[in-house]
């Protein structure tokens, strides 16, 4: 048995866009790793070994950075260790650091968003199975109900208590109901085709999932009357695509801290040790020192520095302006949801009776049909208001489920915890 619940973990695990949005979050955490190397000591090593006959020049040494260095005939070694470590670079690493970070938790949000969108698909693609279940039974109950009667029209007939264009009339009425059936179970298989597409992968021994008692649950109506003022409200603080957009934007304020870097000079502390041939061709006579030292840079560049100033506030200006539009989509969607889910109430409540009501027309045109009070036409009529009943049922109760589950995204709700999943 497959239900609602089994779907969702399911598609928790294999729908590829939830596959493809955790990459995209482990691709953000390299990038984190990546900025955060700026601010930790970096090391370099520098070794090499010459043998000539003639004298040659090495570019520079350690202690003279740009001066050449004379390297005599014969063998020739050099090994050079330094630890560089940055003390100031005008706030350019922090900023940087600040904006990857934000990024990686605008990349959660996003992650959170892309599960909410692909679990409204899962429940949406679900309710469709159900209601074409439903539809194929609403559609085998009326064609039964039409069989029953075109056997009674047939025993009349041959015992001369009704025409033969009666008992023709109930053979096209069944021949009229063969085909609904077919297309209801054609939809059950797309349906079921669909709700696999969007799970990614159905679990092993799925080929009995064409069978309609496989599924678990049931089109259901639990009245829901939310305040429209709470609504919003809650969608302002749980829709992850604002906080994701907010994130961004901070992001985007730290890189006009970045950009400023630009007017500073940067401070790095060093040290190392050097090794180099020594007077003889001996490894043990090589020479040998330790050094450290303050370096301090700044390459001036005003105009260029300030051109990227204006690019990054034309960054948080544009974050700005999409979090402000979004926040006004989410208004209007949440405001629409409510309209609907408002719709499909009003739809169940008008298709609670009518069911009852076209069972007991039928029930009641039956009898009179059968003491010769009302014609066969009148019974045919009260079976198809019956099926339409039903069928409006089914509609009813698919559509008020459909809108609940898109008002409950429209707020950023979930009946699932994603906070273990998304981390992991």
């Amino acid at each position: 048995m497959l239900g609602l619940p089994q779907a969702l973990v399911i598609a928790l695990e294999h729908n590829f866009t939830i596959r493809r949005a955790r990459e995209q979050l482990r691709q953000q955490e390299g990038v984190l790793t990546t900025v955060s190397a700026a601010a930790l000591p970096s090391v370099s090593a520098l070794a090499s070994y010459q043998k000539s006959n003639v004298p040659g020049f090495q570019a520079s040494s350690a202690q003279n950075p740009g001066v050449p260095l004379i390297v005599p005939s014969g063998r020739y070694w050099r090994m050079n260790l330094t630890v560089r470590q940055t003390l100031y670079a005008g706030g350019g690493i922090r900023s940087s650091i600040d904006a990857a970070t934000l990024s990686r938790e605008a990349a959660i949000l996003g992650l959170k968003e892309t599960i909410n969108a692909v679990l409204l698909d899962v429940r949406i693609r679900f309710y469709t199975v159900l209601l074409a279940r439903e539809d194929i039974k609403v559609q085998e109950q009326n064609l039964e109900l039409l069989q029953s009667q075109l056997r009674d029209a047939t025993v009349r007939f041959e015992v001369g208590a009704i025409s033969n264009f009666e008992r023709l009339r109930a053979e096209v009425a069944v021949a009229n109901a063969r085909p609904p059936l077919i297309k209801a179970r054609n939809d059950y298989r797309l349906a079921i085709g669909e709700l696999r597409r969007v799970i990614g992968l159905m679990p092993a021994g799925s080929d009995s999932l064409n069978q309609g008692p496989e599924f678990a649950g049931a089109l259901t109506f639990e009245p829901v009357e939310p305040e429209l003022p709470a609504a919003l409200a809650t969608a302002r603080t749980g829709r992850p695509e604002l906080q994701r957009l907010a994130k961004l934007l901070h992001a985007a304020e730290s890189g006009k801290l970045t950009a400023r870097a630009g007017y500073y000079p940067n401070l790095a502390l060093t040290a190392g040790g050097e090794l180099r041939k020594g007077p003889t061709e001996y490894f043990s006579d090589s020479l040998r020192g330790l050094r450290a030292g303050v370096q301090a840079q700044w390459t001036g560049n005003p105009r260029a520095t300030s051109g990227r100033i204006g690019q990054a506030e034309s960054l948080v200006e544009q974050a700005r302006l999409t979090l402000g539009a979004a926040e006004l989509a989410v208004q209007v969607e949440v405001r629409r949801a409510l309209s609907s889910l408002g719709e499909a109430t009003e739809l169940v409540g008008a298709t609670l009776q009518s069911v009852k009501q076209a069972e007991e027309a039928v029930r009641i045109a039956l009898s009179r049909y059968q003491a010769g009070m009302s014609t066969q036409l009148d019974l045919l009529q009260a079976q198809v208001a019956l099926t339409a009943s039903r069928t409006n049922q089914l509609r009813a109760y698919y559509g008020h489920n459909v809108a609940l589950a898109r008002l409950q995204n429209a707020l950023g709700q979930s009946e699932l915890e994603f906070a273990s999943d998304i981390t992991r």
